[in-house]
């Protein structure tokens, strides 16, 4: 990347469909946009519901007081720039770049100064009315095909998890997950969360 700062674009073309992390950068917007497919998909303009701002605020809390000492593993929540190259690692050759709520990288190596290069370990998305099926259809694809261990989607509202797992490239849904369920982490073992008792303090 070259060392002056890039131009800043106050807001992109929203008809033309292939954009790069290049181009990312150089945007100034008030929405939290993502890059999926070189496609932008805004978030909404508003800050997050209150609910889904404590719900993952209490689930970041406490994964990160399981993986304290733990060496590899750290945990961050949005905004954090998660970025999943193919061919090459040059930002103008990457083309999907998300912000998920949160996510665990076990691999150091995939972190730098933007966030994370490649795919996270596990990856934790909280609904909310304004996700769209479209943005959830691709971010499964997504993190299906560059090879996310394990994705989780919570839906805040109506307390409830459902965890894809990845077997064989392939991913495999748990059943949905309610009041009454204990949930272990395939990634993160030895981590469990009770989820009559974590979302009981959600109100």
């Amino acid at each position: 990347m070259d060392d002056h700062k890039p131009e800043v674009v106050k807001e992109p073309d929203m008809a033309y469909g292939r954009y790069s992390y290049a181009d990312y950068l150089t945007w100034n917007m008030d929405e939290v946009v993502e890059l999926i497919k070189g496609r932008i998909f805004k978030k909404a303009a508003a800050a997050p519901r209150r609910i889904h701002q404590k719900v993952s605020g209490e689930l970041f809390l406490r994964l990160g007081v399981f993986l304290k000492g733990k060496e590899k593993c750290q945990v961050y929540s949005a905004p954090f720039d998660v970025r999943f190259p193919k061919a090459s690692k040059d930002d103008k050759q990457i083309f999907d770049v998300v912000q998920p709520d949160i996510c665990v990288i076990c691999d150091p190596a995939k972190l730098d100064d933007r966030g994370c290069l490649g795919a996270p370990d596990l990856i934790v998305e909280i609904l909310s009315p304004g996700n769209s099926k479209t943005e959830l259809k691709h971010k499964y694809e997504l993190y299906e095909s560059h090879g996310v261990r394990e994705y989780w989607i919570i839906h805040a509202e109506t307390q409830d998890l459902l965890i894809y797992t990845l077997e064989n490239s392939r991913y495999v849904p748990s059943r949905l997950l309610t009041s009454g369920d204990v949930v272990e982490s395939c990634v993160l073992l030895g981590f469990k969360l009770d989820l009559e008792e974590f979302f009981s303090d959600i109100k």
